[in-house]
C-alpha cells in the first residue's frame, strides 16, 4: 500500500514544503488554527526553538495547534530554568522529548526523562524545572466557554 503525501501541493513538492505550507496558512484572527488535520516534525521544531537562543526567561514555547478545546505547544527548557506555579484549565499531557525535567504538582515531585508521558486533571497547580536541557509537548484539552467561566481558578490561560 503506498501512502499518499498530505498536502500535496504538486508533483514536486518536497516533504518540508508541505510541512512549511501546513504551519503557515491557515489561522482564525484569535490564533485558532482553521484546519482540522495538521503535522508536525518535531525534530525540526526543536531545531528551531535551538536558534531562537538565548531564551530571555530560560524557556521557550511555540504553540503548534490550538483549536477552541485542544492546544499543543512545544516547550524548550534551559538547564536549571524553569515555569512557576501555574494551572492549566484544562486537563494536561506532558510529553518529555529530550532531556529530563521535574513536575511538581500537589507537593509531590516526578521526574521525567525523554519518553515518559504525564497527565493532570484541570486547575491543579504545578511547576516545572528542566534538570537539564530538554524538550516537552505540552498538550491541553480545553474547556468549553460555559465550563470555563463557571471553573473555580478561572483566569489562567484564556
Amino acid at each position: 500500500m503506498e501512502l499518499l503525501p498530505f498536502l500535496c501541493v504538486n508533483a514536486t513538492t518536497t516533504g518540508r514544503e508541505r510541512l512549511e505550507k501546513m504551519a503557515t496558512e491557515g489561522f482564525a484572527e484569535d490564533g485558532t488554527m482553521l484546519k482540522n488535520l495538521a503535522q508536525f516534525d518535531l525534530a525540526k521544531e526543536m531545531a528551531d526553538s535551538e536558534q531562537k537562543k538565548p531564551w530571555e526567561s530560560g524557556h521557550y514555547a511555540k504553540t503548534l495547534f490550538k483549536k477552541s478545546d485542544f492546544r499543543m505547544v512545544l516547550i524548550s527548557m534551559e538547564r536549571g530554568g524553569g515555569i512557576k506555579e501555574h494551572h492549566a484549565d484544562g486537563t494536561i499531557s506532558v510529553q518529555v522529548l529530550k532531556g529530563s525535567i521535574r513536575f511538581t504538582a500537589e507537593g509531590i515531585a516526578r521526574d521525567l526523562c525523554a519518553g515518559n508521558i504525564l497527565t493532570l486533571g484541570a486547575s491543579i497547580k504545578h511547576e516545572v524545572e528542566a534538570l537539564e536541557e530538554s524538550a516537552f509537548l505540552l498538550t491541553i484539552s480545553w474547556p468549553d466557554s460555559e465550563r470555563l467561566q463557571t471553573m473555580k481558578h478561572r483566569g489562567y490561560g484564556t
